[in-house]
Formats: structure tokens, C-alpha cells, sequence
């Protein structure tokens, strides 16, 4: 069973997503504080730099807009010149450009920005220049993927994209065309306000705050349930759900009638648990989890472990249980970047292959890209997966002030 946990103080909300049980993914944020990712900005081109076919461009924000030139030649690959042109003759200095944040800010990395604008809908999201129709690779049905395509097809206007949602899969093509029309009105509107004069830089869009882009993205139709805080919560879960196709889902809305919805659901210790170098499975193996700042590296150890028919099939079953384990942890930690797994030695390719499908398996619940590459010649697992969460969401533990993350504190003299 799957469950949305919604609870909203004054000042920060916290949205749970629970699975049989299990703390799957989990945000916390200001109220009213949405995320840079999706925002579209006015900017100018302050600096190009020809050796790394980019430009910086300064969007208002602490840091300068990072804009690679692939972000800037057309988003149809059929219709991208067959050599890349320099970034000079496509951009200059004093410039002023539409851009939009597909990446936030990390670290000392200003945001990265592009101009394929894009606006996210609940069935889909429309792209006003991209000029192609794609599905959503977690519809796998070939027949599913075609009939979403020509829906999506009949709608469009010359030139216009779309990218189909899994969420669309199902629905009436009624529903799918006001999504699309909703998002083309909106897409106007903020072409018209680019258009005006202003103070450059400024922000001319931005995406729904987090509880609002949450419904639309999570709340989808294999949740159960959806428990919220307060009646004024429910009713503005019930305001987002107003769209077409949505309104079956407003049942499934109900206030917590607890004390504390986030308390009485233990979301508080699972994410303690969770949010440990030492992680414990449920079979009595164990994970230890190291990031750095290029890539985050799992270790799977049997610990309390032992089975009971033989040492292949102990560590078979260990390396399974990992693999759902660490495919929950990327969701709930948001981990990105590159990902290497060093699973317990196994004898045979086929076990080594359905340790492989279970990892392939439980990743296909994140909605956020993840591609598993597979195993290398040293016998570990190489991943990748996008980031592109807003920090101030994140759970993912922060370095400590004091040993900068080396997990050693030294005294003075």
C-alpha cells in the first residue's frame, strides 16, 4: 500500500511518501518556497568562453547561470546543424536571453540553464519549440506507447512538444488535450511578459511551490491514500486536484485524525535510521554508505545474516535485499551523480544477473532518471542517476562543520 503523508506547520511543510510500510521519499520545506528547477528567467550573457563552448549568464541569482551551447542549438536533433558552430556565434556578451533553470545550484556550481523551455504538467509536459512526441519510458506496453503518441500528436500545433507522463496512461484523450491547453495558455502568458520591457535580470515563471508540484507529480492513481494535517491542507490538495482526470483522486484525500500524522507513522525514526553511514537490512545484512563529492559508493555485508541452505544462496539473498534497500535510499537520501555498488562476490553470472534485473526492477519506481549501467570487470555495479532537487528539500546529511566530513575531529594543543 502506498501512502502521501502531508503535515503543515506555520512556517515548514513536510511531505512523507510511504510504501508497505517504508519511507520511500521524503521533503521538507518553507511554506510557499518553491524550487529554482523549472523557474524561467530573463538573463544577461555576461561572459563566453569559447574554449568550454559556454556562456555565463546572469539570472539575478547569487551565482551566474551556467548555459552549454547544447542547451542553446535546437532541442530536435534532426534539426541541430551536423557541426556545432562556435558558442560565439550564437551568443554574446550584453545579450539578453530567456533561459530556464533545468538544474539547481550545488556547492560553488551556479545553476545550470538552457534555453529548451519546458513547462510540466500533471498528464505531461509541453515543449513550445521542441517540436517532437515522447512517452515516458516506464510505459513499457509498445501498444500504450503508440496510442499516447498519436493522442498526443492530434493535439499538438506545428512545432509545438510533448513529453507523455505515466500518469496519462489510462486517461481519456479529453483529459490529456485541457492539460496540454492549460500549459499552452501559460506558456503564452509568460512569452507576452519576456516580451515587455523590465529590469534584466528578473524571474518571469516558476514552478508550483513544493506541496502543489508534489500532488501533481506523486499523487498519482497506485496511491491509496493521502493523509494531511489539517482541513485547510485537504482543501488545497483538493484545489490542485480541480484539473481533468484528477477528480477521482480527491476521495482518497482525508485529515489525519492522530495527533501527529508524522509521528504516528514513525516517519521521524525510519529517516534517522535511513540517514546513517550504517545502514541495517531487514534480513540482518547491513549497507555502508561513503559519498563524495564525485560519486557515492554502497558496501553490501552480510552481518547477522547467515541463511540456512548454503553459502551461495546466503549471499544471493543478502545481495537482493541490498539491492531493494539501496534503490529506497537514492529516492530518500536524493543521491546523484555517479553510484558504484560493491555487492558480495557471487559464483555464478546468472545470480550476478538477477542481483542486476532486482537493482534494474526497484529503480523503475524513482522518478527521477536512473540508469543502472551494470557490473564491471572488478565485479562492482556502476549507476548514475539526476539530481536535480532543490537543497532546501533534500535529507541528504550535510558535512559536519566541525571534521568537514572526514568523520575525524582533532583536538588542539
Amino acid at each position: 500500500m502506498k501512502r502521501i503523508l502531508v503535515k503543515c506547520e506555520q512556517e515548514h511543510t513536510e511531505v512523507a511518501v510511504v510504501e508497505f510500510g517504508k519511507l520511500t521519499e521524503y521533503y521538507r520545506g518553507h511554506r510557499n518556497q518553491g524550487q529554482l528547477a523549472g523557474n524561467i528567467y530573463m538573463g544577461r550573457v555576461v561572459r563566453v568562453l569559447q574554449g568550454m563552448q559556454a556562456a555565463f549568464v546572469d539570472i539575478g541569482l547569487e551565482r551566474n547561470g551556467f548555459l552549454y551551447i547544447d542547451d542553446v542549438l535546437p532541442a530536435n536533433l534532426d534539426k541541430q546543424p551536423k557541426e556545432k558552430p562556435p558558442i560565439h556565434e550564437l551568443v554574446h556578451v550584453g545579450q539578453s536571453i530567456m533561459v530556464q533553470v533545468v538544474k539547481e545550484p550545488v556547492g560553488s556550481k551556479g545553476a545550470r540553464i538552457t534555453t529548451h523551455y519546458s513547462i510540466p504538467g500533471r498528464f505531461g509536459v509541453y515543449m513550445p519549440s521542441a517540436d517532437y512526441v515522447g512517452v515516458s519510458r516506464k510505459i513499457e506496453q509498445a501498444s500504450d506507447r503508440d496510442k499516447l503518441k498519436r493522442m498526443a500528436e492530434r493535439q499538438l500545433e506545428p512545432g509545438e512538444g510533448f513529453i507523455v507522463r505515466t500518469a496519462a496512461l489510462g486517461e481519456p484523450e479529453e483529459a490529456l488535450a485541457a492539460d496540454l491547453q492549460e500549459l499552452r495558455s501559460r506558456w503564452r502568458l509568460l512569452s507576452a511578459s519576456a516580451g515587455k520591457e523590465g529590469a534584466i535580470p528578473r524571474q518571469i515563471h516558476s514552478d508550483l511551490d513544493m506541496l502543489p508540484r508534489l500532488v501533481r507529480d506523486v499523487f498519482r492513481d497506485d496511491v491509496q491514500e493521502v493523509l494531511v494535517s489539517s482541513s485547510d491542507v485537504q482543501e488545497l490538495v483538493w484545489s490542485v486536484l480541480s484539473a481533468p482526470g484528477t477528480r477521482t483522486l480527491a476521495d482518497r484525500v482525508s485529515v489525519h485524525r492522530g495527533a501527529d500524522v508524522m509521528e504516528d507513522f514513525g516517519i521521524a525514526r525510519q529517516l534517522e535510521l535511513a540517514l546513517r553511514r550504517k545502514v541495517w537490512l531487514d534480513n540482518g545484512g547491513y549497507l555502508i554508505v561513503d559519498r563524495t563529492e564525485a560519486l557515492t559508493v554502497f558496501d553490501v555485508n552480510t552481518g547477522k545474516y547467515t541463511g540456512s541452505v548454503n553459502l551461495e544462496q546466503t549471499v544471493f539473498d543478502a545481495n537482493r535485499e541490498a539491492a531493494r534497500e539501496i534503490a529506497r535510499l537514492l529516492r530518500l537520501r536524493d543521491i546523484g551523480g555517479l553510484i558504484v555498488i560493491d555487492f558480495i562476490d557471487m559464483e555464478t553470472p546468472e545470480r550476478r544477473q538477477q542481483v542486476l534485473d532486482e537493482l534494474n526492477q526497484e529503480v523503475r519506481k524513482d522518478r527521477t532518471k536512473t540508469v543502472v549501467v551494470g557490473w564491471t570487470k572488478l565485479g562492482l555495479v556502476e549507476m548514475t542517476r539526476k539530481k536535480v532537487r532543490d537543497s532546501k528539500e533534500t535529507t541528504a546529511p550535510q558535512p559536519c562543520s566541525a571534521c568537514g566530513g572526514t568523520g575525524f575531529a582533532f583536538r588542539g594543543k
